[in-house]
């Protein structure tokens, strides 16, 4: 009896813990969402997919060392999962850096779709490549990238969220824009010659 009031009690406290982290992260990560997916259903499906894989992780005994930046990369992928199924002009809403380092719209960086199938060809591999190219980012510079860049967080707000100061949140990020950009001025760069 002893082992299985023992597993009783970690199963509650396993659930516990995914019910804080739910708490915790629901309204961040909805609205991260919600920014990406044009469609509430779809967005609100995405979610409960999400939190739906931190129940299914955690019963299996999956280590999770980050869990907010787990959650959000399981929406991303998502998210992603989404787009290749409908038209990827709804990545139109993104923001990314510029040559000079100001934020531009993904539509202006990206060939349009209806300029013809070659160019929506070269628009879908530059998605696909710009997806490849954050999850070569070493995880905390991917974290500080996409937390700056596509949620609209302060460095203020990150550092004292984790307690890492503003000038390694920003050096972190210095490092992601200038391998993203390299990566993707190779690949460009392949489709403009």
């Amino acid at each position: 009896m002893n082992n299985a009031a023992s597993l009783d009690r970690m199963a509650l406290e396993q659930d516990q813990r995914i019910s804080e982290v739910v708490k915790r992260e629901q309204s961040r990560l909805r609205n991260f969402i919600r920014r990406r997916v044009p469609d509430p259903g779809d967005a609100e499906d995405i979610l409960q997919d999400v939190f739906y894989r931190l129940v299914e992780a955690n019963r299996l005994l999956m280590p999770i060392e980050h869990v907010t930046g787990w959650l959000f990369r399981v929406a991303r992928n998502r998210i992603t999962d989404l787009f290749r199924k409908k038209e990827p002009e709804n990545f139109s809403d993104l923001a990314a850096v510029d040559e000079e380092g100001d934020l531009a719209d993904f539509a202006d960086l990206l060939p349009s779709p209806d300029a013809g199938p070659e160019a929506l060809y070269v628009r879908n591999v530059l998605l696909d490549e710009l997806e490849l190219a954050l999850d070569e980012l070493p995880e905390e510079q991917r974290e500080v990238f996409v937390a700056h860049e596509f949620d609209g967080r302060s460095f203020k707000e990150m550092s004292a969220e984790t307690g890492v100061s503003i000038n390694t949140l920003l050096a972190r990020k210095r490092y992601a824009v200038l391998h993203l950009r390299e990566r993707l001025r190779r690949v460009y760069d392949e489709f403009t010659k």
